[in-house]
């Protein structure tokens, strides 16, 4: 699966070109990283310092950007924040909402779209390498 070939451990958000380097468009890697966080919240209620460490073998993702995408993903109506008391302090906990699986539902059906190109590239491009 193209998918699978794209966020492999040793890929995440990149195409690993030839001789190994990584070349990465960074709206590409906006956009994914806001998914990846809306598809760790399929798992559950989180805050999030755990969900950069739970993303963190998946993805590089800094504590602020993971708070800039939470607070648009808010904004949209994608996730819900609320705020709960732990260990006396308040803390702010994350769940996704129904706008942000349609988020999800609507990433898959691009992301087949970008499937299709990727393999259309490869057999264009690099069929004859392999040869």
């Amino acid at each position: 699966m193209v998918a699978e070939y794209l966020l492999t451990e040793n890929t995440v958000c990149g195409i690993v070109l030839r001789e190994g380097r990584h070349f990465v468009d960074t709206q590409l890697k906006r956009g994914i990283l806001e998914v990846c966080v809306l598809a760790e919240l399929c798992r559950g209620q989180s805050y999030g310092y755990r969900i950069q460490k739970d993303l963190a073998r998946y993805v590089s993702l800094s504590e602020s950007a993971l708070y800039h995408i939470l607070k648009r993903q808010e904004l949209a109506g994608q996730v819900q924040a609320t705020s709960v008391e732990h260990e006396g302090r308040l803390r702010r906990m994350y769940s996704i909402t129904e706008k942000g699986r349609a988020r999800l539902t609507e990433f898959r059906e691009q992301w087949q779209e970008v499937g299709r190109a990727i393999e259309f590239i490869e057999k264009a491009a690099f069929q004859n390498d392999e040869e």
